[in-house]
């Protein structure tokens, strides 16, 4: 796609998706209450209830969409047209992609509750398919740039929008057929449902409004202080982080109903377990992708994009730490909203993390690089990780000094020991395809094997041993 648009028209796409993604936080929130509150009903086994509360979010995701697309064709779009930095003879093509991306984002929030109601009833093989669909279609647009005259920027805005419109489809039929709550003959209102899930939607949002501005926050400082290219260096580095967030992403979605209907039928020891585990295995997860694109993300960058937009190294590498810090964060997220009392958690997190705007926007008027934005996001990703873990602990009842000897000290231990084969290999051998192989095989069997040895306790390595046999029965 960089080969094909070039820097500038590549620059130029992520800051404008850029601003429609700011719409994201409200889609965000929405999720994740729709999820918690179908799996809460679920866990229960409350059917009717369920009934009524996937029935009502679809009614909410309905004015949601309805409201983006005002937001969206007003404000947002006179934002783009005046303030963006975007060159006088591409504003053309930008209010093109800016458009359809709205209507990728207004189906995206149509596309919420039969996810999570996919997710609730952990239909994973369901959700695997669909995203593979959707992933390989993306990336045939990609390969059918080469072959189109028509303006590509405008033409990958165009398609991308359709297979946003393509997912929605097979997720609504998929859903219709597998599951009588989405078999909707009339929508429903609810008042106190309603009060409940917005009052839960509304805190979460103030957590995901401070990820949007941050996220795309700097995105727009970027592109106001530097221009489109430094957008483009970052617009990779988000690719890069992006694909290892949706690796551990999924293995957390399938933990998420585990830990939610635990603490729904009043199993908090097994909640507990749940949240531990996770948070390990997530982290390994990580982990295995961090090491090998860290020691080799100039010889990635090199073979991977015919240019390479400056500062896109070293944005790949802090994000890359950024995602192993955070990747400790989803279970504990996952544990406060099962509980329900989210205010205290989403005001702290979401202030803490706000700060990384006013402080990255001091440090660029004072004359600091453009690297100096995601030196204050990993040094606020620690801080506001600290708080977390305080706040949750408290919530749900697991102490402090419990969550760091099972989780933080079995990291501690184990990550020395899964970097010492990695860095041998990158130290001695020559760069190339070779090390790179090596280096990846490597880290997966030091990170798999001494995140078994040392990372795991007993009840884990039962799981896993389990685990692994009955894969090995599935491919005999």
């Amino acid at each position: 796609m960089l080969n094909e648009l070039g820097i500038s028209d590549f620059g130029v796409y992520n800051a404008v998706a850029g601003v429609v993604s700011m719409f994201a936080f409200v889609n965000n929130a929405m999720a994740g209450a729709t999820s918690r509150f179908l799996s809460f009903d679920l866990g229960k086994e409350d059917y009717h209830v369920l009934s009524k509360t996937f029935n009502l979010s679809v009614s909410i995701h309905l004015i949601i969409a309805g409201s983006i697309l005002i937001l969206g064709e007003t404000i947002g779009l006179w934002f783009v047209a005046n303030k963006l930095v975007i060159p006088a003879d591409r504003m053309e093509s930008a209010l093109w992609v800016y458009h359809f991306s709205i209507v990728a984002a207004v189906i995206g929030f149509l596309t919420v509750p039969y996810l999570a109601i996919i997710n609730a009833y952990e239909k994973m093989k369901i959700y695997s398919m669909v995203s593979i669909i959707e992933v390989v279609l993306r990336l045939l647009i990609v390969l059918l740039l080469p072959f189109i005259k028509y303006d590509k920027l405008k033409t990958y805005a165009i398609l991308s929008s359709f297979i946003s419109i393509l997912v929605f489809v097979i997720f609504y039929v998929v859903c219709f057929r597998l599951f009588r709550e989405t078999r909707i003959k009339r929508l429903i209102w609810d008042s106190v449902l309603f009060k409940r899930m917005a009052v839960f939607a509304g805190w979460v949002m103030n957590g995901n409004l401070a990820f949007v501005a941050y996220t795309q926050g700097i995105n727009i400082l970027l592109n106001i202080f530097f221009g489109p290219a430094v957008n483009a260096a970052r617009g990779i580095a988000l690719q890069v982080q992006n694909a290892v967030n949706n690796f551990s992403h999924n293995f957390q979605k399938a933990m998420n109903p585990q830990i939610t209907k635990a603490y729904a039928v009043g199993e908090i020891e097994r909640m507990h377990r749940l949240v531990f585990s996770s948070s390990k295995i997530t982290f390994f997860l990580v982990f295995m992708v961090f090491i090998p694109i860290y020691f080799e993300t100039d010889f990635i960058l090199m073979k991977w994009l015919n240019q390479v937009p400056e500062y896109t190294s070293i944005f790949v590498k802090l994000t890359m730490i950024i995602s192993v810090i955070s990747s400790l964060s989803y279970s504990l997220v996952v544990s406060i909203h099962a509980n329900g009392n989210i205010r205290k958690f989403q005001l702290w997190e979401g202030g803490i993390l706000l700060l990384i705007i006013p402080i990255s926007y001091v440090l660029l008027k004072s004359g600091f690089g453009p690297t100096s934005t995601l030196i204050v996001h990993l040094i606020i990703s620690i801080l506001v990780q600290i708080v977390r873990v305080l706040i949750v602990s408290k919530a749900v009842e697991f102490s402090n000094l419990t969550y760091f000897n099972k989780v933080l000290l079995k990291l501690c231990i184990t990550i020395p020991f899964c970097m010492v084969f990695p860095y041998i290999i990158f130290h001695y051998m020559e760069e190339g395809w070779i090390r790179l192989l090596l280096l990846s095989v490597v880290s997966l069997l030091s990170v798999g094997g001494f995140g078994y040895l040392l990372g795991l306790d007993q009840t884990e390595k039962e799981f896993v041993n389990h685990f692994l046999t009955k894969f090995k029965r599935k491919m005999a």
